[in-house]
């Protein structure tokens, strides 16, 4: 059923997409910038072409992304436990699952020095949690225990496929829309007389241009989604392993390092990039304060309610 429901936000997606761009060209087309006859017979297959390269990206990149996690942070899948501790984890990842209604992920443990884990995988039956050698060092089981949690609720809440889906939409906005612009500047200098002799440097220019300023406008969109994701991630985390274990679990990542994953699966991490100022709107995670409040009032207020 879940999965039916992704296809049916995938579809929804797609049309809503066809339809904001369908008022956006009706709209240039009332400006005067093109006549009605050439609408979609120029811009139809540049949309056509965006969607393509813009999902095509996204979901390529969700296709790999185990095999590309294994491979940059040098994860170890534990196909049979080594030892006690190996064990402890296939298990407690095994019953958060099973508690979720997903498919046991992989498992998998990286040689790193600082707290933190990460989940990826395209589907939510086919994923992988990946936890580092330093944090089954440095922290208590029980908190261990809320960390697998909030990547199991990763992977059950489908958002890796959402952020692709979310990544694709505006993947394909930056792509068609920067060369409408860099059409639209390119006839601007050149005049009426030398448009059949196709796009000039101007075009060029003002494509690359718009496609930077509109791909940081996305990547902020995209950041804001992913730091939503997490505070659910939270919640999720609590109800498997308990609310105050899993403050305990943000308490001890908040003193440690910032995150130190690679840039492909850094957004995936529990613990990420720190930042302040207008940096911080590019942020893939809230700060662990935040967290630890918004689990706070919830507890609070699940309290007020019993």
């Amino acid at each position: 059923m879940k999965l039916i429901k992704r296809f049916g936000l995938l579809i929804v997606t797609n049309l809503a997409i066809l339809f904001v761009l369908n008022i956006v060209l009706t709209v240039l087309q009332r400006l005067g910038v093109f006549g009605g006859a050439e609408v979609w017979g120029a811009y139809g297959p540049l949309l056509v072409m965006a969607a393509v390269f813009g999902f095509g990206g996204a979901f390529i990149s969700l296709a790999i992304s185990k095999w590309m996690a294994k491979w940059t942070t040098g994860a170890k899948v534990i196909e049979q436990p080594g030892n006690e501790e190996e064990a402890w984890l296939l298990e407690t990842v095994r019953r958060q699952a099973e508690q979720a209604g997903i498919k046991t992920p992989e498992v998998a443990v990286y040689d790193a020095d600082e707290l933190n884990a990460f989940a990826t995988g395209p589907t939510r039956n086919n994923a992988l949690v990946a936890v580092s050698s330093g944090l089954l060092r440095r922290m208590r089981r029980n908190e261990v225990e809320a960390v697998l949690g909030h990547e199991v609720s990763h992977v059950a809440n489908g958002d890796m496929v959402t952020l692709t889906l979310i990544q694709g939409v505006l993947n394909t906005f930056v792509i068609f829309f920067s060369r409408i612009i860099g059409g639209i500047v390119d006839s601007a200098l050149r005049g009426k007389d030398e448009e059949s002799r196709g796009p000039g440097i101007g075009y060029w220019v003002a494509t690359i241009f718009a496609e930077i300023v509109l791909g940081i406008l996305a990547s902020f969109i995209v950041a804001w989604f992913s730091r939503r994701r997490e505070y659910r991630a939270d919640r999720g985390g609590a109800n498997l392993s308990g609310t105050g274990n899993m403050i305990a679990a943000l308490r001890r990542l908040g003193s440690n390092e910032e995150s130190q994953l690679p840039q492909s699966v850094a957004a995936f991490g529990i613990n990420g990039a720190r930042a302040g100022g207008l940096a911080a709107l590019l942020r893939s995670h809230p700060p662990i304060a935040e967290r630890i409040e918004a689990l706070q009032q919830s507890q609070g207020a699940a309290q007020q309610y019993a």
